[in-house]
Formats: structure tokens, C-alpha cells, sequence
């Protein structure tokens, strides 16, 4: 969970930083929304903003973050790399990295299909055979070739501007409420525009975790979509291969720290699923086992 966290923290505090720097600027200019459409555009605009200011910086910061360090050109994993992303209709191969892990992981980022990345764990090279490295790969190519980065930040985009734009109405409602029945609708000066913006921010947290499970969904959707794209790259028994090598090294992967994940495990359990950005690894392997493979 650990990439969605980031992304999600990363989205949260860039979309309240823009909308912070807005409603300073607007209530110093004595501007107001005017209208709930006014209010709505407004919210439309920071969500997007926030979602894909993040979605920009995303290849930096798992370059900064995680210590990646660039494969060798020419080397076996910049060619396999290479050759899928062809195989898969990219016209830009991403550029492919290494890290120090024992962790079993790889991940795929980036701003859009010509300018992204594919990361890979020693821990996984070292744990998995060819033929398990090659379902790998090709899962995170897929997710480069299905434009999933784009995806999930449209997703969030549109999350992130109904969030804003109700977090807005209910606290709307809580100072309502705060006010009573004594009709002292006398601004209250700075007291209540901090007040007013406190509210906000929790109200805005709190729905921003409560839609969690609607960006999660998607999130699993894109994992058996990447799935099936590997099983096209590699052919079906190198991607089941992998993933059960992952279900092998279930103990291993939970207690590990889980960084910009993509082929990780997530928890069994119904609810708890709710919140993960993996399908668990026993669904994804039946339906891969069903799945009908051009």
C-alpha cells in the first residue's frame, strides 16, 4: 500500500496546498463563489490540479526516494524491457532502474507513456527465475501501455473535486449549526475564518479517506488488466509463474516495507480488501488461470 499511500498524501497535501493559496487570495480580493456552480468549477479545478501536479512529479520522486539507480544499457533487463514495451506499441521504451532490496518488488511510474520508468528490486532478481522476471516486467509494461498512471489520477482528479466541493457544503452546514438560533450572522472576523477553515480540512480528510475504497476498486481493476497484458507480452505460464512465486514468499512480502508497489500482496480479508490496492494474490491467479489470452 505503500505507493498509493505516498501518491495519496502526495495528492492530499498539493490539492489543500492549491486550495489553501485560493481561498486566501480570493477572500483577500473579496471574491466569493458566487453560486454552488461556481463552486463546483472552482473545486473541479484545484482537484485536477492537485491530482496531476502529483502525477508530474511522480517519476522524480521514486527516483529520489527510492535510490534508483540506472540498469546498464545494453544489459539483459534494459533488453527485455525494451523488446516488450515494442511488443506492446509503445514508441518510447521506458527507462528501466535497479534497487538496493531484499524486498520482492517492481514498480512502473511516470507522467505518460513516453516518458516513464519500470524499477526492479535486487530481492526480486535475485529470488525469481527468467521466466518469473519476465512476467514481472511485463506486467509493469502493461501498465505503462494501458496508460494506468493517467487513469488513476483521472480517477482521482474526479474524486478529489467532489471531495472539495462537498467538504465545502458540510462545513457549510457544521457553521450553520455552530451559529444557532441567535441569527448573529456578523462575519466574527478572523476567529471564524480560522475556524471556518479548520473544519474544513478535517471534513476534507475525512472524506478524502472514505473514497479510498472507490480509487482502490480501480486500482485492482488495472492489476488484472496488467495481468492479462503480461500473458499476452510472455504468455500466460510466466505470469502465473510469478505470482505464484510471490504467494511462496507471502510471509516475506507482508513484513517487508512495501515501497511504490505494484506487484505486491495485498490482505485477505473482505473489508480490509476494500482499502488495497492489490487484488489477493489467489484471485489474481484464478482469474489469470481462466482468462482467456489472445
Amino acid at each position: 500500500m505503500k505507493r498509493w499511500i505516498l501518491f495519496f498524501l502526495t495528492n492530499l497535501l498539493v490539492t489543500m496546498t492549491l486550495l489553501i493559496i485560493a481561498n486566501v487570495v480570493m477572500s483577500y480580493m473579496g471574491v466569493s463563489y458566487g453560486s454552488n456552480t461556481g463552486l463546483f468549477i472552482m473545486c473541479f479545478a484545484l482537484g485536477m490540479g492537485g491530482a496531476f501536479v502529483s502525477l508530474m512529479l511522480s517519476r522524480w520522486m521514486a527516483i529520489r526516494t527510492m535510490g534508483l539507480q540506472p540498469a546498464a544499457n545494453g544489459s539483459a533487463i534494459v533488453q527485455k524491457v525494451h523488446s516488450m514495451a515494442r511488443k506492446s506499441g509503445l514508441t518510447q521504451p521506458p527507462e528501466v532502474y535497479l534497487y538496493q532490496s531484499p524486498e520482492i518488488n517492481a514498480f512502473a511510474t511516470g507522467p505518460s507513456r513516453n516518458k516513464s520508468l519500470v524499477a526492479v528490486s535486487t530481492g526480486l532478481l535475485d529470488s525469481m527465475n527468467e521466466d518469473e522476471v519476465d512476467g514481472v516486467l511485463a506486467h509493469e509494461v502493461s501498465h505503462i501501455a494501458n496508460g494506468d498512471m493517467v487513469t488513476m489520477t483521472l480517477v482521482q482528479g474526479i474524486v478529489n473535486t467532489f471531495v472539495m466541493f462537498f467538504s465545502y457544503i458540510v462545513t457549510q452546514i457544521v457553521m450553520n449549526a455552530m451559529r444557532g438560533d441567535d441569527d448573529d450572522r456578523r462575519g466574527g472576523g478572523f476567529g471564524n475564518f480560522f475556524l471556518y477553515h479548520i473544519i474544513h480540512n478535517v471534513v476534507y480528510m475525512a472524506l478524502s479517506f472514505l473514497s479510498l475504497p472507490l480509487v482502490m476498486y480501480v486500482s485492482r481493476w488495472r492489476e488484472y488488466r496488467a495481468d492479462i497484458g503480461s500473458a499476452q507480452l510472455v504468455g500466460k505460464a510466466k505470469m502465473v509463474a510469478a505470482l505464484e512465486k510471490l504467494q511462496q514468499n507471502y510471509g516475506q512480502t507482508e513484513r517487508h516495507e512495501k515501497s511504490i508497489e505494484v506487484m505486491s500482496i495485498s490482505s485477505r480479508g473482505s473489508f480490509t480488501e476494500l482499502f488495497s490496492s492489490h487484488p489477493p494474490l489467489e484471485k489474481r491467479i484464478s482469474a489469470l488461470r481462466t482468462a482467456r489470452v489472445p
